[in-house]
């Protein structure tokens, strides 16, 4: 049968057979960094993937020929499967998952690109875990960072605009760098511990499960607590009786607690976090860079490290990087321009 398709199809299926297997040596290579139920749902992908790959072997037959290339970025994600796994590989995983081409393949099976959809939802799942583990210290870090590059760039542009020295550049520099990072730190330390008291007031009273045992039964005013809570009326009184009779545990139902950390590890992170972001635009006047050259170094600086903060948001929310990318590049280079602009206006007033 094979022999009357055309090279273009033949292609086409060799393609789609070498991004199947790679894809299930992927899911192979994160398994076995995994264990428990998170390697045992890998293998089922890989297995998946094996039975897509049979079925572009049934259809080549004597034309499979020798294995074809993948893509880059397919290559790139089998690297970091291989070396690193994470979060960080899933968030790739998922998004080569969506882009399946096999909507628009003919010679795919229904079957097939249903099974695509499911894998990238299975993808989003495993990574959301790793999201959530994230999601604190992760959005602490990039807000610390680009807070840290865009307004220590737009004060060190601004002052240079204004045609101060660049001795004096230097020194606004680092007073904005202490100055920030200090009020990030100081600023997370409130915060963290502000909300560490606010939980603490709402944590119930281990003592009252002790005054249980003297409640009225008739009264059962301990169903009151249960509503207050949340519970329905009903399902409250019920649950008190449970409790009074003895047959669940004597203790006030608990308030949903979060991790949150200490305010001190908290406070110590933000600080580092800003201060390695705005040490990068007084980096060219450090070294004995003037003028307009440190200004343009200064941003190119600044540029990629605002594209690699959002290439990573991108790549961990499952979008686009280089979207993500170019819209922090749009927004730090935009606050950067409106205070250099302010700072050229008044050195052109002082002079």
């Amino acid at each position: 049968m094979t022999d009357q398709q055309s090279p273009k199809t033949i292609r086409r299926w060799r393609r789609n057979l070498a991004g199947e297997r790679a894809e299930a040596a992927i899911y192979r290579d994160l398994a076995a960094r995994r264990s428990g139920e998170d390697r045992a749902i890998l293998l089922e992908l890989a297995e998946a993937e094996r039975r897509h790959e049979q079925h572009w072997l049934d259809l080549l037959g004597d034309d499979v020929g020798r294995p074809v290339r993948v893509g880059t970025a397919t290559r790139t994600l089998g690297v970091f499967a291989r070396r690193f796994g994470g979060v960080f590989v899933l968030a790739l995983a998922q998004r080569a998952e969506a882009r399946s081409p096999y909507e628009q393949d003919t010679d795919a099976t229904n079957a097939m690109v249903a099974d695509e959809k499911i894998h990238a939802e299975v993808v989003r799942a495993l990574a959301t875990r790793g999201r959530l583990r994230l999601s604190g210290s992760f959005r602490a870090a990039v807000f610390g960072a680009n807070d840290g590059l865009v307004s220590n760039l737009a004060l060190v542009l601004g002052v240079s605009a204004a045609g101060l020295d660049s001795r004096l550049v230097l020194l606004t520099g680092v007073a904005g760098l202490l100055a920030g990072a200090l009020s990030m730190g100081a600023g997370e330390y409130v915060s963290v511990r502000s909300q560490l008291e606010l939980l603490q007031a709402s944590t119930p009273d281990p003592a009252v499960g002790r005054s249980v045992a003297d409640l009225d039964v008739d009264a059962n005013e301990l169903a009151l607590v249960y509503r207050a809570r949340g519970m329905s009326a009903a399902d409250a009184e019920a649950h008190a009786l449970e409790v009074i009779a003895g047959r669940e545990p004597a203790a006030v139902a608990t308030a949903p607690h979060q991790a949150i950390g200490s305010a001190l590890s908290a406070a110590a992170s933000s600080f580092c976090f800003f201060a390695a972001g705005a040490v990068i635009p007084v980096l060219p006047f450090l070294f004995g860079a003037e003028g307009g050259v440190a200004v343009i170094i200064a941003a190119g600086l600044v540029g990629l490290a605002l594209l690699a903060t959002g290439s990573v948001v991108g790549v961990l929310s499952g979008a686009s990087p280089a979207r993500r990318a170019l819209r922090q590049l749009a927004i730090g280079f935009g606050a950067a321009a409106a205070t250099y602009l302010l700072g050229l206006v008044f050195g052109v007033g002082a002079g």
